[in-house]
């Protein structure tokens, strides 16, 4: 083959640093934005981006020429920086150290993309760590409970 074609969709999930509920409506919407500024600029495509107090699930098509960890590593990078200049009560703003990535069909992206929307009501009844703990269970990954909650 003479050219390199990939289509890796990507449903990321990560949280605040100890869950701290600080992503309030008046700042989510621009923080999805800057989100998926950078995405962009490392040529990956986003689908959907939705968060709550304490955590956010990115969709996204991961570049061919890119890994996931650096892009991982410059979304919570970047966002957390540009939230720290927004005001003064994110001065100690951190993501958690972690992040949950799962690969996404082509078959299911409206199936996820559905979940990723309805993000408030699914979490009416169920926590972060729940949700998360599903998803493992859902994508078939081996965790151990000690290290995942930072």
């Amino acid at each position: 083959m003479s050219q390199s074609l990939a289509n890796i969709v990507v449903h990321l999930v990560f949280s605040t640093k100890y869950r701290q509920p600080v992503i309030m409506d008046g700042i989510r919407g621009e923080l999805h934005a800057y989100i998926i500024g950078i995405l962009r600029k490392y040529d990956c495509c986003s689908i959907i981006i939705n968060s709550e107090l304490d955590h956010v699930h990115i969709l996204f098509s991961l570049s061919k020429n890119q890994a996931l960890s650096k892009i991982v590593e410059e979304i919570k990078r970047g966002s957390s920086k540009w939230l720290k200049t927004k005001d003064a009560k994110y001065a100690n703003f951190y993501w958690q150290g972690g992040y949950g990535a799962f690969s996404v069909s082509q078959s299911q992206i409206e199936t996820v993309t559905f979940y990723i929307a309805n993000q408030r009501e699914h979490h009416e009844n169920t926590s972060f760590q729940d949700e998360m703990r599903a998803l493992f269970v859902h994508n078939g990954i081996t965790f151990d409970e000690r290290h995942l909650w930072d």
